[in-house]
């Protein structure tokens, strides 16, 4: 929607990093997707990044950070509690942050709340509070965890209660790519979703519209569809 309408579109995913011989619940995380331990599952996820991006009109940058699992987060359970007391990973992602914003200068940056309670979902909400951005930003609610249960985990829902609550309705073609750059994420979707028909009944249930907390550019445009401020 953004790449549309001319602006310069940015996707920094933090958690990329390729890590050899996965072990333990790392291990099992690429298993359950059915590949093999040889595959270099995070090459694989950035090659997949890379295709979504395209059907977005976006620039994909990728972080050298390890995702959760290869942090010494040994079960879904835990991906989903307490950040680890020796989690330091924070200090590092906000200095990385600093970084991408000195580097890109960006009028507008949207990041996630952290719905459904994902630790490195947290761990960039905290990292992005500490490394003190001045460029608006809007956070987005986390799919599919906003829709998986009826009253999903917002471990910051009192932090963003008083910040504006925005509304974007993207028009059909902008859905279309959204959805051509989810299925591109192929080994998620049969995982999280089951299938391609799966992730509709998901995003049926979620509905059409975009919703955020916090504050747009005074030169956002109208990102193809009615913008509803509460």
């Amino acid at each position: 929607m953004l790449a549309d309408a001319g602006w310069r579109v940015v996707v920094a995913t933090l958690f990329t990093a390729s890590v050899p011989d996965p072990q333990g619940f790392a291990l099992a995380c690429q298993l359950d997707k059915g590949l093999g331990p040889e595959v270099d599952y995070m090459a694989l996820r950035r090659a997949e990044d890379a295709d979504a991006m395209a059907a977005l009109g976006a620039e994909p940058v990728w972080l050298p950070f390890r995702e959760a699992p290869h942090r010494g987060y040994g079960s879904a359970r835990e991906l989903f509690g307490a950040a680890q007391d020796d989690d330091g990973i924070v200090d590092a992602l906000a200095s990385a942050i600093r970084d991408l914003v000195s580097a890109y200068g960006p009028d507008q940056i949207l990041a996630p709340q952290a719905v459904g309670g994902h630790v490195d979902h947290v761990q960039v909400v905290r990292a992005l509070e500490q490394a003190g951005v001045d460029a608006p930003v809007l956070r987005w609610r986390d799919f599919p965890y906003d829709v998986r249960a009826d009253a999903p985990s917002e471990p910051f829902a009192a932090r963003y209660a008083g910040l504006p609550r925005v509304e974007i309705r993207p028009s059909p073609a902008a859905l279309a790519r959204r959805r051509a750059a989810s299925l591109a994420y192929r080994s998620q979707v049969g995982f999280q979703f089951g299938g391609a028909a799966g992730y509709d009944r998901f995003v049926a249930q979620a509905g059409p519209a975009e919703r955020f907390v916090g504050h747009a550019h005074a030169g956002t445009p109208d990102w193809s569809g009615p913008v509803e401020a509460r």
